[in-house]
């Protein structure tokens, strides 16, 4: 299924290109800018079986990607002083913001250097947990898991199920039913799940963290690095929408807490775990706002508009999405022309 919706976006996309109807849509939906979403940054890895490829692209991606927006004669500024423009009403440039996700090490020794050359500020949401190495990044153990299965078992919705993960293709379609019954259960329950099946397979689920993610002393020098901004990212990278108002508060508050005092750096700025309208909704967005967040960011597609200024705790983002990496579809993205569509042509989606 997931194999067919990329094939349907690739389409659209190229669709869009070729027929050069994202010129046309440009001026109504390029809006007044784009907040980029990233989270690796590295070398392409091989194999046929990548389940998270979506979520990482080359130092020569992001590269491509600064290039245009230079060419384009686009702003690339932080998001405090994204934060200012939208406040102050001034339009009069368009700019772009960069922001990467999770913490990962490869940001520090892929995309940093890129974004160096370009004298290009972003923004990196830190999981204090991953920084304390206690995290748990329970999609990249299921991939592992997968990887090493040659057949699998697990009760899915109450009934036992065999899963054949002989292939890269069963293996893919495995991961896609098995990380789809995870989102839906309970925090505590998909760690119980995916700890056991980690256990099953022989996956140290533990030092995956470990492995790929900045440690607080590797972020204390970033912190002070006058391209970086240090933004949060909850404290365990839970679906928010799925805890109670208590515990989703918390996870926004001593996340936050937690990042000041080990990196000493004020923390305004925010990056919904997921950032779907399944983790992050009207309630997030209040708690967010009452926490003090001057900004909060999602994962809904969209370009920024002047009407997204009534919604700073609820701003959408453009995913430079590693399963597609052509560099002609660059003019697509920054058009808001696939974003539009996306979304039925409505410019915000703040409910």
């Amino acid at each position: 299924m997931k194999h067919l919706r990329h094939t349907v976006i690739r389409a659209g996309l190229e669709a869009l290109y070729f027929s050069g109807a994202h010129l046309l849509l440009r001026p109504i939906f390029a809006g007044v800018g784009a907040i980029f979403m990233l989270h690796h940054v590295r070398p392409c890895r091989g194999g046929e079986f990548r389940p998270n490829h979506h979520l990482e692209v080359t130092p020569e991606f992001l590269r491509a990607v600064l290039t245009h927006l230079r060419s384009r004669d686009i702003d690339i500024i932080s998001i405090d002083e994204a934060h200012h423009r939208l406040i102050g009403r001034d339009f009069a440039r368009r700019f772009a913001c960069f922001t990467l996700d999770d913490g990962y090490r490869d940001n520090r020794d892929f995309a940093l250097p890129v974004l160096r050359e370009f004298d290009a500020p972003f923004t990196l949401y830190v999981t204090s947990d991953f920084a304390e190495g206690s995290g748990r990044l329970w999609w990249i153990a299921l991939e592992q898991v997968v990887s090493k299965a040659t057949a699998m078992e697990a009760v899915i919705g109450g009934v036992p199920t065999r899963l054949e993960t002989a292939t890269a293709t069963a293996k893919q379609a495995a991961f896609d039913r098995l990380h789809g019954w995870l989102r839906g259960l309970a925090e505590l329950d998909l760690r119980r799940e995916v700890a056991a099946l980690c256990a099953r397979h022989g996956v140290d689920d533990a030092a995956i963290c470990r492995e790929l993610c900045m440690s607080w002393d590797e972020l204390r020098p970033l912190a002070c690095d006058p391209l970086v901004t240090i933004g949060a990212h909850s404290i365990t990278h839970c679906s928010l929408a799925r805890q109670s108002e208590a515990i989703a508060r918390g996870e926004l508050t001593l996340g936050r807490t937690l990042i000041e005092e080990m990196l000493h750096c004020p923390v305004l700025h925010l990056a919904y775990p997921y950032g779907d309208r399944a983790a992050a909704g009207q309630r997030e967005f209040t708690l967010a706002r009452a926490a003090g967040y001057k900004t909060a960011v999602t994962t809904r597609p969209g370009m920024v508009f002047p009407e997204n200024a009534d919604h700073l705790t609820a701003l959408p983002r453009v995913s430079l999405n590693g399963n597609y990496q052509e560099a002609r579809i660059l003019p697509v993205l920054t058009s808001g022309a696939a974003t539009a569509m996306w979304n039925g042509f409505r410019r915000v989606d703040a409910a």
